[in-house]
């Protein structure tokens, strides 16, 4: 794990191991900040973030409307 001052002063060592498929942790102030991947992992990632998640038609779809309770409304009245 990295501050965020050494990954800056050192930033060709980071990229390196980030390359060599070692993901590289960056903190600032104490916190976890970011995460340094190669582009080749960051693009599997993605593929794999991709296939995972259904199409919206079928998040749409996949909507469990049959289960859900509608409240009874009364129309108010309304004088003209």
């Amino acid at each position: 794990m990295w501050t965020l001052q050494d990954a800056k002063n050192r930033f060709s060592a980071v990229v390196d191991a980030a390359l060599a498929g070692v993901p590289q942790k960056v903190t600032r102030r104490g916190k976890p900040a970011v995460v340094v991947v190669s582009d080749a992992e960051f693009t599997e990632l993605l593929k794999a973030a991709r296939q995972a998640r259904p199409s919206f038609a079928e998040h749409l779809l996949s909507f469990p409307a049959s289960e859900l309770e509608r409240g009874e409304v009364k129309p108010r009245d309304v004088a003209f």
